[in-house]
């Protein structure tokens, strides 16, 4: 299946070169380079300017390329992939601006767009030092003067702001009314190009552990003369636009999390592949074996949620409140534990620079620590879903919600909708449609595996995730009133109903797409028959306190299908994608087989 983002992340990556090679601008070598000074890569981001990646970041109506998100998904992927210092250096111009493709003027985003586009670093300008995501609690203000009728006074201090040195425009979240409140606040577009230098200053560059070039620092106002016009929608909204904007952030941070895990697995898999243990290759240790097995399965798991979330966003807009909280919450949580356990495949090695692949293993492994940080942290997250437990439950015991939303963002052959930035809400009213189409797709698959027994044991594991997901929305009624002091109890089921939406994603994404995927060459083996769905319906069930399901078989069949991707070129991935790296030379095959040849 010829699927338009996959091929146009394949273009990009190859357009980038073999990161193996130390010429390529944007190769591994000159990556830790980067990483070892601790500078910026503005080489690399120059490279991505030449193929117009700064474009896709700029929706249609603003002169850009933007018009599908799972787009931009597996664009950032391409370089997460390489390099998560570049990714996040790059991308952060899309946060940036994206306060006002959701409610700036046509002028305001003409004129982003064309600075963007034009290669002008953005920056979003939300959280202060003292304060954290305490959003209502920023004092960061704006004073109106009688002989400043026309301008904004911008004082005080924004920490922690990615780019906010070398971005020189930046969406800013200032109080605009002394008291504060839900509407004291609003969203200034600044153009420091455009202030007098006495009336701002950037702060230090701080250290960091993982994205060590990344230009993590702030900008200090005072008195800062900003335009009335520089107003990004209605006074007061700031905090709602904010939010809506973020919504639309943190399903995009997937991309970074699909990234990590590809790199970390495959570093994985080439280190078990040529190191020799107890007189074996590790690859054949039955522990190591596993763990690669369920590394494999939990990145396809993930690709899996990101695929349907990055899709919800333009077919499913009004529930991206739910989506984006339980995306933004279980890849980098998920992601951190993939890396996690490759780190005791790999041992000491996984920690030191020069042994091997050059280090690259410490350096996304630390790089991704961080990503569970951006657009509001793991609790954050958590808290937002419990904040919407009376309508998901409400929506779940009524079978309401945007099903058919769901079905299109879940049918890859199903063409996007443009996005209507005015249909997202702070609250899924009507419950979540990914959630409630679960039970028609379990019922399609009883009768998929009615016709074809190969498919019992995914049938099986799609009906437990259903019984589950109902016990997990009975247990969410206890907590529908917890707004304010939520206790610790309902962040864990906040937790459980993360890994309930996962499932129904994936189940969606196998019943709708399987009959045309599962005789592709490539990836129809992950389709066929239900593999990278048993598999991930396998891991879930587990962290819901269910019994493991499928066993030794079904690790064996998709640790095959990932050493078959690796070394015939292509990433493992639920579609078929080939990529430009070099790869190790094929182990000797047994006597009688025909040995591959790498190329």
């Amino acid at each position: 299946m010829e699927h338009p983002p996959y091929r146009l992340a394949e273009e990009f990556d190859r357009f980038l070169g073999d990161p193996d090679d130390p010429g390529e601008v944007f190769s591994y070598a000159r990556c830790a380079e980067l990483d070892e000074k601790e500078e910026f890569p503005a080489d690399i981001c120059d490279r991505f300017q030449e193929w117009g990646l700064s474009d896709e970041y700029v929706p249609v109506e603003h002169g850009g390329r933007l018009h599908d998100y799972e787009q931009v998904l597996q664009l950032v992927r391409t370089v997460a992939r390489r390099d998560l210092t570049c990714a996040i250096g790059h991308g952060k111009t899309y946060l940036g601006g994206v306060c006002v493709w959701v409610a700036g003027s046509a002028e305001q985003g003409a004129r982003l767009g064309a600075d963007i586009m034009a290669g002008v670093p953005v920056s979003l300008g939300l959280t202060e030092r003292a304060h954290g995501s305490d959003l209502l609690a920023n004092d960061v203000r704006t004073d109106d003067k009688a002989d400043k009728a026309d301008h904004w006074l911008v004082s005080g201090e924004k920490w922690l702001i990615n780019n906010a040195t070398r971005g020189s425009v930046l969406s800013l979240l200032t109080r605009t009314h002394p008291d504060g409140g839900p509407r004291g606040f609003s969203v200034l577009l600044v153009d420091k190009r455009e202030l007098d230098e006495g009336t701002y200053r950037h702060l230090p560059k701080i250290p960091t552990l993982g994205i060590r070039g990344a230009d993590i620092s702030g900008i200090a106002f005072d008195g800062a003369q900003v335009p009335r016009s520089a107003l990004v929608g209605a006074e007061g909204a700031g905090l709602e636009i904010v939010l809506k904007a973020l919504q639309l952030t943190r399903t995009m941070c997937a991309a970074l999390s699909l990234g990590a895990g590809d790199h970390g697995l495959r570093l994985g898999l080439d280190f078990a592949e040529e190191r020799e243990l107890y007189g074996r290759r590790l690859i054949d240790i039955p522990q190591a074996r596993h763990v690669l097995a369920g590394a494999a399965a939990d990145v396809l798991l993930h690709e899996a949620v990101a695929l349907v979330a990055a899709r919800a966003v333009q077919t499913q807009t009004a529930e991206l409140s739910v989506t984006s909280a339980v995306v933004k919450y279980l890849l980098p949580t998920g992601t951190d534990q993939v890396l996690a356990d490759l780190t005791g495949l790999l041992g000491a090695r996984a920690f030191l620079k020069g042994v091997h692949a050059n280090g690259r293993f410490q350096k996304v492994e630390r790089d991704h620590r961080i990503v569970g940080l951006f657009d509001g942290n793991t609790l954050v997250n958590l808290n937002s879903l419990v904040n919407q437990f009376r309508p998901l439950v409400r929506g779940f015991k009524r079978g309401t919600g945007d099903t058919a939303g769901a079905g299109a963002a879940c049918d890859l052959a199903t063409p996007l909708p443009p996005l209507d930035p005015s249909k997202l809400s702070l609250v899924a009213r009507h419950g979540s449609g990914v959630v409630a189409g679960l039970a028609a797709s379990v019922e399609e698959i009883t009768r998929r595996a009615a016709r074809k027994s190969a498919l019992d044991p995914v049938a099986e594991a799609a009906r437990r995730l259903l019984a589950v997901t109902t016990e997990v929305h009975a247990e969410m009624e206890a907590y529908q009133g917890a707004l304010a002091e939520v206790p610790a109890a309902a962040f864990e089921v906040a937790r459980r109903y993360t890994l309930c939406w996962a499932g129904a994603a994936c189940v969606g994404l196998w019943t709708q797409n399987t009959d045309r995927l599962g005789d592709d060459p490539g990836t129809g083996a992950l389709w066929r028959d239900g593999l990278w769905l048993r598999a991930a319906l396998d891991r879930l069930l587990v962290r819901l306190g269910e019994p493991a399901a499928n066993g030794r078989e079904t690790s064996e069949e998709l640790l095959s299908a990932l050493r078959d991707a690796r070394s015939s070129g292509r990433l493992f991935s639920l579609l078929p994608q080939r990529v430009p790296e070099r790869r190790p030379a094929t182990p000797a095959a047994p006597s009688g087989e025909t040995e591959r040849t790498s190329c």
